[in-house]
């Protein structure tokens, strides 16, 4: 089993190698048309503080399903993100990450056919255990194939990465998961680097969740505003992938879909954001933007067991560093305090392995956190914006 384990990572290798050369000679002069640069400090979600002829979200209009699991090419940027928190058989803790960044590079809103598609796409894949945080980055180009999203059956893909519904049937344990009737409610996950792949089995419980007001979730004083719902009812079971064994894994999963086309205000520097799996069954998602000029912008939405959420506007969430480690040369926080005093939440998050950086085209911090204080349990921290000291 161990020589099978290293020849289908050396596989994934060779054909992660492959791809990049056959991207990255094209998708740098593209990443500085669409705006890439400046986002190194804001992360992903930089991408263009000025809307520029994309399309912008406006609050009251309704999120439709199955299609709004599907492209906006309208927008300038968007991206399907998955984080589990799992138990791996011998009882440690650990996460993964997959996610799936869409970028146009003109406002017309056409996904294309060939090299003439104004889309890319960046897939990336990360994995944690404590002492161990491994990551990976694709980068495609839209209309030749190579990477896209389809609404129904829903299928995301970068080359041999995927988030969908699976084309074969799951381990037969998967089936007692409950469903709710969404094209989200049965999926697999796959993704892989150098050193360690996994394959997941996703099945929702719990009905899709929209964020802020209806779908319509502001990021700024001034009235920045994405697209945004999650998916925060998945359970997660299947195995990682190492050079010398497999693990066995099972446990809770967080799907967020966003989009818009001018998501932060120029003075925001970065974004800080949590999702919580509490054992009482709630959940919450909360974060809070940084600003030069100001004090932070913060956003909450509590999720009770059944599903009904409830938003909460800027102030109502406190998020507040209480300790820093040095990370990748930066001084990032890996314990915080998070108070939603409307809820009685008020916990302290602290990072399962403080160095989960993910060293990709965009750096960012990203892992499974550890939850304590009124309510226990598990969840995922995203850190933007952080620079080298």
């Amino acid at each position: 089993m161990k020589g099978d384990h290293a020849t289908a990572l050396q596989r994934h290798a060779r054909r992660r190698l492959l791809s990049r050369r056959a991207a990255l000679s094209g998708l740098g002069a593209l990443a500085t048309a669409a705006g890439m640069a400046p986002a190194l400090g804001q992360g992903f979600a930089g991408l263009g503080t000025d809307a520029d002829g994309f399309a912008v979200p406006t609050r009251g209009v309704p999120l439709s399903f199955p299609q709004d699991h599907g492209p906006h090419p309208a927008y300038r940027i968007e991206w399907w993100y998955l984080t589990a928190n799992l138990t791996t058989s011998d009882g440690r803790e650990g996460g993964i990450q997959w996610t799936l960044f869409r970028a146009a590079l003109d406002p017309g809103g056409d996904l294309g056919d060939g090299w003439r598609s104004s889309q890319i796409w960046l897939g990336h894949a990360g994995l944690t255990l404590p002492g161990r945080h491994r990551y990976a980055e694709r980068l495609g180009r839209g209309g030749i194939g190579q990477a896209g999203v389809r609404a129904a059956p829903f299928a995301a893909w970068i080359d041999d990465w995927a988030l969908a519904d699976p084309a074969a049937p799951l381990p037969p344990e998967t089936a007692a998961f409950a469903a709710t009737g969404d094209a989200l409610d049965r999926l697999t996950v796959r993704a892989a680097g150098t050193d360690f792949a996994y394959e997941l089995g996703l099945r929702a419980e719990g009905p899709l969740v929209l964020q802020g007001d209806a779908g319509y979730s502001v990021k700024s004083p001034a009235g920045q505003a994405s697209y945004y719902y999650s998916q925060p009812f998945f359970r997660v079971e299947g195995r990682l992938l190492f050079p010398d064994t497999a693990v066995d894994v099972r446990g809770q999963g967080w799907l967020d879909r966003e989009w818009s086309s001018q998501p932060l205000a120029e003075t925001q520097d970065g974004w800080d954001w949590v999702s919580l799996h509490l054992v009482t069954g709630e959940k919450m998602m909360g974060f809070r933007l940084r600003d030069r000029a100001g004090p932070p912008f913060t956003s909450a939405t509590h999720i009770a067991p059944d599903g009904t959420e409830t938003p909460y506007s800027d102030g109502a969430l406190t998020l507040t560093p209480l300790a820093t480690a040095e990370v990748a040369g930066r001084a990032v926080p890996v314990r915080w305090r998070a108070h939603l005093p409307a809820k009685g939440i008020d916990v302290t998050l602290t990072a399962l392995e403080p160095q989960s950086w993910m060293g990709t085209a965009t750096p960012y911090w990203e892992g499974p956190i550890r939850i304590e204080g009124s309510h226990g349990g598990r969840g995922y921290l995203e850190m933007t914006g952080y620079v080298p000291e």
